[in-house]
């Protein structure tokens, strides 16, 4: 475990340092309308599996009012979709929810699409695979956190 702690440790910052690009943070002021609050709940939710709300609000550490306000905005964007699952509501990232978090992460896309096209589909799927198994686990460990 202390050899990937360590890569970890070591090539997050690579990347970030790498592909980091600096944006404008206010609202008014960049093209997608989207704060960095707002940035943050499209990059939790997914175009693919639906999260619900109150798992969300715990997760980013807001309460439901504040989440509701929030995800209204992005819907009213046409960024976030709700639907209705069975009783639950889910919430999606919708298409251009995708674009608009692609067009305000601190990822530049430019950057970000020039180094992974350095590398083959089986490898970018391969890095992108285990990205997403180290997000799952950063979020049940955050949420194992919270219930303590």
């Amino acid at each position: 475990m202390e050899d990937e702690l360590l890569a970890i440790q070591r090539c997050y910052p690579q990347i970030y340092h790498a592909c980091h690009a600096r944006h404008v943070r206010s609202r008014a002021r960049n093209g997608f309308r989207v704060s960095e609050r707002d940035q943050a709940l499209l990059a939790h939710l997914s175009p693919r599996e639906g999260q619900r709300p109150s798992d969300l609000a715990r997760h980013v550490g807001v309460g439901l009012p504040t989440l509701s306000e929030g995800i209204q905005r992005l819907e009213r964007q046409g960024y976030v979709a709700r639907e209705r699952a069975g009783r639950a509501v889910l919430l999606r990232l919708t298409a251009e929810g995708a674009e608009a978090l692609r067009g305000t992460s601190v990822l530049d896309d430019g950057r970000l699409r020039a180094t992974l096209e350095r590398l083959t589909p089986a490898e970018r799927r391969a890095a992108a695979e285990g990205l997403a198994l180290l997000a799952r686990a950063c979020r049940a460990a955050s949420a194992e956190e919270r219930r303590r």
